[in-house]
């Protein structure tokens, strides 16, 4: 009998502890004592399937910052979409969530920016907007209007068919933060940035911007690991700027250049990108102390790398200028990817060129244009071109291998 007890005892017991909620915790005394039900500190998500619009679940974000779901689903929107607290996470189903911007007023889709407007003094700071689609039309305005928010992280959104820019910032000054999104088919930049600093963009995909990418009046862009592909106008345009790295890039098809520097750019370093049948390459406009190493320019219609009359102190080493040749005469498409330019030396000064290779590019391996001054020529190999040769009395040309097929 006592057995029979003490075995209907245990099975109660059990029962109990599967069934039910813990609602204690012991110290190391083994004493039992109550314990929380939540974690101390923790503020609700906001899942915006509960309220009756996207604008007011972004209200109900506290002043002190907040997590929203957006759900599954196509949303239309005919006015900006509106975040003005900090601390701020809005994430949704990937593509699935899909917010339709249907403003023909030259209206954004989304505008994060402090409630009292702009103001430099008083920024927002920590938004991130992550895994969600965002869609316009020719006359809305911007995808992302961003002003002033510090620490802004851009992540996993696709970001198309805007009348303005797919992206933009507006002097979001410390450590914005752009990956892995795909930016496509908006009738102004793909990704516009105005007066940031220190700037990561990697990972993402541009398709048919007018410009993929513009960084105006900043300072340490880090541009690595992005495909450009088939822009209307040009692919990296960065202009008064110090201290960046465009590397790692595939810029392919862009009707203008793939690359200008202008207006004061200095201390910058183009790198190990292809960049590959677009209108022009590299346009260095007004450019000082910058390198231009390890790229491979194939099938450019104008000038590869042109350096001009306002830009010099230029290292050009290691690069490959080609055509689509492809061994024994042949090349990998028709007879128009024969063409191919090569470097340009417009009326500028202090240029390095070493250990480059110049093959099959059309009119010539280098053009130089009016006087040239200082320039190097040393240790590149020259294959199925001709080439001018620096005149000028303070230059060097020496140790270039030349092919018999070179005049």
């Amino acid at each position: 009998m006592l057995r029979t007890v003490l075995l209907t005892v245990s099975l109660v017991t059990t029962v109990t502890m599967l069934g039910s909620t813990p609602q204690t915790e012991r110290n190391p005394n083994g004493i039992q004592r109550a314990g929380p039900t939540r974690l101390a500190g923790s503020v609700k998500v906001i899942d915006a399937s509960q309220f009756p619009t996207l604008q007011a679940a972004f209200d109900a974000i506290p002043k002190t910052g907040g997590m929203v779901r957006l759900p599954a689903g196509t949303f239309k929107v005919d006015a900006p979409l509106v975040i003005t607290a900090e601390d701020v996470c809005v994430e949704g189903a990937g593509t699935a969530t899909h917010i339709q911007n249907t403003n023909e007023n030259g209206q954004p889709t989304i505008i994060l920016a402090h409630p009292d407007g702009p103001d430099r003094k008083h920024p927002l700071w920590r938004i991130r907007l992550a895994n969600f689609r965002i869609t316009g039309n020719p006359k809305s305005g911007h995808g992302i209007l961003a002003r002033q928010i510090n620490e802004i992280m851009l992540d996993g959104l696709t970001i198309s068919y805007h009348g303005g820019d797919g992206i933009r910032l507006d002097h979001c000054y410390e450590d914005p933060r752009i990956c892995d999104c795909l930016i496509t088919y908006n009738k102004a930049t793909g990704l516009h940035l105005d007066g940031c600093h220190d700037i990561i963009v990697s990972a993402c995909q541009f398709e048919e911007n007018n410009d993929a990418l513009q960084c105006l009046d900043g300072f340490n862009l880090t541009m690595t690991g992005n495909n450009l592909d088939d822009h209307l106008g040009r692919g990296v345009v960065i202009e008064n700027t110090y201290g960046s790295v465009v590397s790692g890039n595939m810029i392919e098809e862009c009707q203008a250049a793939a690359v200008v520097l202008d207006r004061d750019c200095y201390g910058i370093t183009l790198s190990a990108n292809v960049i590959a049948h677009n209108g022009a390459g590299i346009d260095l406009r007004d450019a000082h102390g910058c390198s231009v190493s390890a790229n491979t320019f194939t099938l450019m219609k104008t000038d590869a790398l042109r350096i001009s009359s306002d830009s010099g102190r230029i290292a050009v080493s290691g690069n490959s200028f080609c055509n689509s040749y492809i061994g024994e005469g042949m090349v990998r498409r028709g007879t128009e990817d024969r063409a191919a330019a090569g470097l340009v030396l417009d009326n500028t000064q202090d240029i390095g060129v070493v250990g480059n290779t110049f093959s099959s590019v059309r009119p010539k391996a280098v053009v130089i244009r009016g006087t040239c001054q200082r320039i190097l020529f040393s240790s590149n190999v020259l294959a199925d071109v001709t080439a001018d040769r620096p005149t000028s009395n303070n230059s060097l040309v020496a140790n270039n291998l030349d092919d018999e097929k070179t005049p």
